[in-house]
């Protein structure tokens, strides 16, 4: 009895020495393992062997993104007070895991010293305007230079991004006025465009315009014109003198200016001579001096 009370502690103890040989990584992690307290090798995702007693388990490292933000004031060329927001990216280089945990005793802090120097020597060397366009490359330039040191510790800097800059309120208003007074000037330039475009149009109109009304005037004279040689040559046709048509002309035309003073809206009141048509010799010789006259 007492030899299987034995034998069952033996057979106990030994296999919780062959379970303690054995331990498991889980998925996107790293073990450090030490040998009597010296570094010997780091143990990726999956069931492993080590020795009881004389291996351990130093670290457990995380190999998965992390993400920091960084705040802080700075002024531009042109003596602007900003706030920048950064935020970079970074993980463990699974090549240096026992640099990153033996080298740097606190990644974040030292990170967030590199990326507040790197962003203190870019934001300076350009004017407001310029950090706002070139955002990206600010970044860019950030991440290498930042990169370049975390590397040296086993880290590696995936991404950085600018994701905010912002003035004081003060500035933002004085941006804010310009802005307006900008878009002022260019709508002040495009309605005087479109008033010089409606004033050369309504010009052309009434050129045109004018340019119908004089051929309109010119036809109408022309008409008119030998309408009266058409009458000319039928009176002389029926055999009368050229006194007599001429008499006959001018009296036609006479009716006609009557008619047309009575029938205008702006008609006033026309005297005539009191003998007519019984003085039509008297009124025609006037009409002839009058004539003769304008010539």
């Amino acid at each position: 009895m007492e030899f299987l009370i034995v034998l069952l502690v033996i057979v106990g103890i030994i296999a919780v020495l062959f379970l303690s040989t054995l331990f498991i990584v889980p998925q996107q992690q790293a073990y450090i393992i030490e040998r009597f307290g010296k570094f010997h090798t780091v143990q990726f995702a999956g069931i492993h062997i080590r020795i009881p007693f004389v291996d351990r388990i130093a670290m457990k490292t995380n190999m998965r993104v992390n993400q920091l933000n960084v705040q802080l004031e700075t002024k531009t060329l042109d003596n602007v007070f900003v706030t920048v927001v950064a935020s970079t990216q970074f993980r463990v280089d699974p090549s240096n895991v026992a640099t990153a945990y033996y080298e740097l005793r606190d990644p974040a802090g030292q990170l967030r010293s590199y990326m507040e120097d790197a962003l203190r020597s870019a934001i300076p060397a350009l004017t407001l305007d310029d950090a706002f366009s070139r955002k990206d490359d600010v970044a860019f330039d950030v991440q290498k230079t930042v990169g370049n040191e975390m590397s040296r510790f086993g880290f590696t800097v995936v991404k950085t991004l600018i994701t905010a800059i912002d003035p004081s309120p003060q500035v933002k208003s004085a941006m804010d006025s310009i802005n307006a007074a900008q878009r002022e000037k260019e709508a002040t330039r495009q309605r005087a465009e479109a008033q010089r475009i409606q004033i050369e149009t309504q010009a052309a109109a009434e050129a045109e315009k004018t340019r119908l009304q004089g051929e309109g005037q010119a036809n109408y004279r022309r008409e008119i014109a030998n309408g009266i040689v058409d009458q000319i040559k039928s009176l002389q046709a029926v055999g009368m003198n050229v006194s007599d048509v001429n008499n006959v002309v001018l009296f036609n035309q006479y009716l006609d200016t009557m008619r047309n003073l009575a029938s205008s809206q702006n008609a006033k009141t026309v005297v005539l001579p009191a003998s007519t048509p019984g003085g039509f010799n008297e009124m025609r010789d006037q009409v002839i001096a009058a004539m003769e006259a304008g010539k």
